[in-house]
């Protein structure tokens, strides 16, 4: 057995058999964090007990602006996600969820006609397809048909990261968006750690350090990755938390826009950008990432890109764009290098937010 084919077996025992609920996990890889927003929470009510039961993910993965959105979940499991989305997207959307687990799709499955009814929709807008998220290619998937991909903690268990970020693009649509939840490191893992298979099914023993994540991304097609959250984790169980020794994780959630040629730098071009509101649950302001807190009816300065990820994604009926490309001012003021996690010997690692004048994009 190969050692992607091993990894993928340990996963799938580890999810499929040795974990009944998610009472039985370990550390808080793959809980969610407490304050989740209202609208949320109201659709989590809406999803079968049994399916949240059997919820192992690390946090709400749920971009805004997704009415009739055609949307793909990696690695979906018992479906608690999907079916999330499946309000989100409403009657006239699409959800489709891929998973390697057949005891979780078996949960998945069973409870489709439960939640179309629950919903008041007059058929399903939502199906599971069994199969590998680094084999996007063969699972029948029409190629750029996505409007959005969320993943919910699963890519750090793929032996095999930049296969499955190449599916991702290959699927997007022109200025779709993969936005997802992930665990990070921040050094890269002894094999020790990666090998062990309690660690591995937990989240952590397959954690990227964000740094070969970062470079993963810009290989794969998605340049410049914009950090949307992240919080740090904990592990409490002692025997596994003497296994990572000095290693720190975070569950952090980024966005990657399907936009080729983005710049390696945030370079300036003179642009800004007018959010006019209209985006369900953002009255007063839309968070593109970390950096970037637009106020409704406020000129906002932005770096090229910026500029492309909100007029060549489905935001951009909700901005005015001010500028264009034809002048160059050299790099964006407050650019930086861009580092959402770092440690040092005294400290936990945290999150970096610059405090910039304007519109930071670093």
């Amino acid at each position: 057995m190969t050692t992607d084919a091993f990894t993928k077996s340990l996963v799938q025992d580890y999810y499929g058999k040795v974990l009944s609920t998610s009472a039985d996990l370990k550390t808080s890889a793959c809980c969610t964090p407490g304050s989740v927003p209202q609208g949320l929470r109201d659709a989590l009510a809406n999803v079968h007990d049994e399916v949240k039961s059997k919820y192992y993910g690390c946090g709400f993965v749920a971009p805004e602006h997704l009415q009739g959105a055609r949307v793909l979940d990696l690695g979906s499991g018992s479906g608690q996600d999907a079916y999330v989305l499946a309000q989100m997207v409403g009657a006239n959307g699409r959800v489709v969820g891929v998973d390697m687990t057949a005891e979780q799709l078996e949960v998945a499955r069973r409870h489709i006609d439960w939640h179309t009814k629950k919903f008041g929709f007059c058929c399903p807008n939502v199906s599971f397809v069994e199969g590998y998220i680094e084999d996007l290619d063969k699972l029948g998937l029409e190629p750029r048909s996505f409007d959005v991909v969320i993943s919910n903690c699963v890519i750090n268990l793929s032996p095999d990261k930049a296969s499955v970020l190449r599916g991702v693009k290959k699927l997007l649509k022109p200025g779709g968006e993969m936005y997802f939840a992930d665990v990070y490191a921040d050094r890269r893992l002894t094999d020790e750690i990666k090998a062990d298979p309690v660690l591995l099914g937990e989240c952590l023993g397959g954690a990227l350090y964000w740094g070969d994540f970062l470079d993963i991304a810009k290989e794969t097609g998605f340049g410049d990755a914009r950090l949307v959250t992240s919080r740090p984790m904990t592990i409490d169980d002692p025997v596994l938390a003497a296994k990572c020794g000095s290693a720190r994780f975070y569950s952090a959630t980024y966005r990657l826009f399907n936009i080729d040629a983005l710049e390696a730098r945030c370079e300036d071009y003179g642009q800004a950008v007018i959010y006019n509101g209209g985006i369900a649950g953002h009255g007063d302001a839309f968070n593109l990432d970390t950096h970037h807190r637009i106020e409704a009816g406020k000129v906002f300065p932005v770096c090229g890109n910026s500029f492309r990820m909100l007029s060549e994604s489905r935001f951009a009926p909700f901005f005015t764009f001010i500028g264009d490309f034809s002048r160059h001012y050299g790099i964006f003021p407050g650019c930086g290098v861009h580092m959402p996690l770092v440690s040092n010997t005294t400290a936990e690692i945290s999150a970096i937010a610059p405090t910039t004048a304007g519109g930071s994009c670093c």
